[in-house]
């Protein structure tokens, strides 16, 4: 919310956004534009950009919900799909029977309007089994997996199948060639063999 302050840089950085999502070949409706919980420079400039990506086939979540201004006003003027939940104001609710009868209670709230909910810094198997008591939509967290780079190009998640490498003679089977796995990763690291 910060960086947009005017609606020059609002728009060129949606023109930037398509172009990028057209040169990959990749849905606007794949993606998940986040509004993180940091002050508005302008709130007309913020909402306005929000519309335009919405209006653009974007999804737009709410991060943090519960810290600094990711509260219900901004929850309100975004209608955003996916409301993130801070995961120290989780913990904290999560802490106590009342708590926890108050997070419950604003996930069904935002789940009848039709808005998904995440619960973010999910570290122990006993939050996790809260979070879905709670009917949370989606989860994040080391109890799930720690994280780890994407890689840097997509050709990486092929199919294992064999793949033909020349046509074969006549009676001969087909030579083939099984791709390169994926390498190993470790903590976002690549493990050498």
């Amino acid at each position: 919310p910060s960086v947009f302050t005017d609606r020059s840089i609002a728009d060129k950085a949606l023109r930037d956004m398509r172009l990028v999502l057209h040169e990959a070949g990749i849905d606007a409706n794949r993606v998940v534009c986040e509004v993180t919980e940091q002050k508005s420079a302008s709130q007309e400039t913020l909402y306005n950009f929000v519309e335009a990506l919405r209006a653009n086939g974007f999804r737009i979540a709410v991060d943090d919900y519960g810290a600094e201004e990711s509260d219900i006003n901004r929850i309100k003027e975004l209608r955003p799909d996916i409301v993130k939940f801070d995961a120290h104001w989780i913990m904290q609710l999560m802490d106590s029977g009342a708590g926890f009868a108050l997070l419950t209670a604003m996930v069904a709230s935002f789940e009848q309007q039709g808005i998904r909910t995440v619960f973010e810094g999910i570290e122990e198997g006993w939050q996790l089994e809260l979070a879905e008591k709670s009917g949370a939509s989606m989860v994040q967290g080391f109890a799930l997996a720690r994280p780890e780079l994407a890689p840097t190009s997509f050709h990486v998640f092929g199919n294992d199948r064999q793949m033909p490498v020349t046509a074969p003679d006549a009676g001969e089977a087909p030579a083939t060639v099984s791709p390169s796995p994926r390498p190993k990763r470790a903590f976002g690291r690549k493990v050498v063999p």
